[in-house]
């Protein structure tokens, strides 16, 4: 793919899951046929945190789209409650948006990426592992592999599941615990053949690196960029160290 910059435009682009919305925009560069990439925000967050990447790609020949998983968070323009939300319910999310997304004529189907961001890089491995043919590649920042490692810990091994809990200053119910609990995310790992690119920090207090390095090993085809310093969720310098080489991946592949 060329070098040059592309103008884009941007659509709202809401899809359902049970009645319920996901609301998300795309940013569709002005260029014929498209690869794109999927952003998925983290734990309590929103698409809204990711619209800098999104138009990063876009203006560089690739179409993003962004979105508020249902009950991803507290600050969202999608459907649904904290309390509703786990793992399971967001990668039905991811899936029909790769669904939707797949039926638009500019996107070039046979170069779709995923790009997540701490549990959206969790939530985009558990779809790529169903649906490995139809993911080219993906780009995991500080992806949160810990989510089990803190569920058993929170309910004693399983022992001790709360109507309601307390988990990084949000509340969530038994359903998140319960489906983080019932999921082994590195056999999810194993299952996807195509290539992933991992950013980490080294300072990321809330998912420590070693998560990413056993992933790592753990992907048939991964390689991890370390960014020294770095925090969980990349601000200011350490932002734009993480989409250079994002870009890089996607173009490489593409």
């Amino acid at each position: 793919m060329k070098s040059e910059k592309y103008n884009y435009e941007i659509t709202e682009l809401d899809f359902f899951r049970d009645g319920k919305r996901i609301a998300g925009e795309l940013y569709l560069p002005d260029f014929p046929f498209c690869p794109l990439v999927i952003i998925s925000h983290g734990f309590g967050g929103s698409g809204d945190h990711s619209k800098p990447y999104a138009e990063y790609f876009a203006k560089n020949g690739i179409a993003a789209y962004v979105f508020d998983f249902i009950g991803g968070g507290e600050d969202i323009k999608s459907d649904g409650k904290m309390t509703e939300m786990s793992v399971l319910t967001e990668e039905r999310d991811l899936g029909i948006v790769l669904d939707g997304l797949k039926e638009n004529s500019r996107i070039d189907k046979e170069n779709i990426f995923l790009l997540g961001r701490s549990q959206g890089g969790y939530v985009s491995t558990l779809v790529a592992s169903e649906r490995s043919q139809e993911i080219k590649g993906m780009v995991l920042l500080y992806p949160a592999y810990v989510i089990q490692d803190d569920v058993v810990e929170r309910t004693s091994n399983g022992k001790h599941f709360k109507p309601l809990s307390s988990f990084l200053d949000h509340t969530v119910s038994d359903i998140y615990d319960r489906d983080a609990f019932s999921v082994d995310i590195y056999a999810r790992m194993r299952r996807y053949s195509g290539e992933v690119l991992i950013i980490h920090g080294t300072d990321d207090q809330t998912v420590p690196i070693a998560y990413s390095c056993e992933a790592v090993e753990t992907f048939p085809h991964a390689r991890m960029e370390i960014i020294e310093g770095g925090g969980h969720g990349f601000i200011g310098k350490d932002n734009d160290k993480a989409m250079k080489p994002s870009l890089d991946f996607i173009k490489n592949l593409s």
